[in-house]
């Protein structure tokens, strides 16, 4: 009887089976309602950062731009249309902190991007043991970021503690006021310290960039004849253009927004300084020193505009987002 029932349930479950037709692949439609979940999932933390950290205070400042500054004698604060933009457009101070941060820009920029390339080449040019310890020599630098490498920089820029003394001396500078403000040495200082701030982290990227490099590609060029020089030149350099153009947009945005050591120095050169050198100081002084918030806010959104649209030429010219072909 148990078998007779078994065999029963074999044949309602066949038929079941051959009513039901071969199992069907999800919709189209479905596949792609799984893909926008998937899409907006991982979207959905980056875009509350964005708001959070980017678009809300844009809008915030372009709010702020657009108010009167309160004084003594009308502390109330009222729609003043552009007016904060022309208070920073016109302030004699405005085109001399864009020079002073052009003039470090136009010699630290080219040196950091050749630096930056050049290194990392050589270090994937280097494999084994001799190419690790080169990638960790050319870092240590970059581990003294912030105010560690700034101390760093005025012992080597004092006369009276510096190991290059000498130097010092056979240019007749005698203490660090001296050798901060003669000539055109800051622009060149500023831009020492920044390369040695930021080379090792930039050569650890953009090696990583030539390590998914695939072999092949390496190996078929060295069998058509191309040497070392050619290699780096016509087959490296353009798969890795979009590694150099972030290094390139980053390291300009960076540049862009100098503080921290223009501001130290001149406090250790016995305020020497212009006591404002860059941008980022000048909309400093609008807002702390002139209580002039809505200048403040409008020189921010003017460094804003020139960064993105520098950020925007560098993105499209270096194809950093396009789809990858090679």
């Amino acid at each position: 009887m148990t078998v007779a029932s078994s065999a029963r349930t074999d044949s309602a479950t066949a038929a079941d089976a051959a009513v039901a037709g071969p199992s069907r692949r999800p919709s189209r439609r479905t596949s792609r309602r799984v893909e926008a979940v998937g899409a907006w999932t991982l979207c959905a933390p980056y875009v509350v950062l964005l708001l959070i950290a980017g678009i809300v205070p844009i809008g915030y400042a372009f709010a702020t731009a657009l108010q009167t500054p309160p004084t003594p004698l009308n502390p109330a604060v009222g729609f003043g249309g552009l007016k904060s933009f022309e208070t920073v457009v016109t302030d004699f101070r405005f085109l001399r902190t864009f020079g002073n941060i052009a003039s470090v820009l136009v010699i630290w920029l080219p040196i950091m991007m050749i630096g930056i390339v050049g290194l990392a080449l050589l270090v994937h040019a280097s494999p084994g043991r001799f190419g690790n310890v080169m990638r960790f020599v050319y870092y240590l630098p970059g581990a003294l970021a912030g105010v560690a490498n700034f101390v760093l920089w005025v012992y080597l820029l004092n006369p009276s503690s510096s190991p290059i003394r000498a130097f010092w001396s056979a240019l007749g500078l005698t203490d660090i006021k001296s050798v901060v403000v003669s000539g055109n040495n800051l622009s060149f200082i500023l831009a020492a310290m920044l390369f040695f701030q930021g080379v090792g982290t930039w050569i650890v990227i953009v090696n990583g960039g030539l390590n998914g490099i695939d072999e092949a590609v390496l190996e078929a060029a060295e069998i058509d004849g191309a040497g070392p020089w050619r290699v780096a030149w016509d087959v490296k350099l353009p798969i890795i253009r979009p590694w150099i153009g972030y290094a390139a947009l980053m390291n300009l945005a960076y540049g862009f927004q100098l503080f921290l050591e223009p501001q130290l120095l001149d406090q250790v050169a016995s305020n020497a300084l212009p006591d404002q050198y860059s941008p980022s100081q000048l909309g400093y002084a609008f807002a702390f020193s002139n209580y002039n918030f809505p200048a403040a806010a409008a020189m921010s959104l003017i460094l804003l505009a020139i960064t993105l649209g520098i950020g925007l030429i560098i993105v499209f010219k270096s194809g950093l987002f396009s789809e990858e072909t090679h």
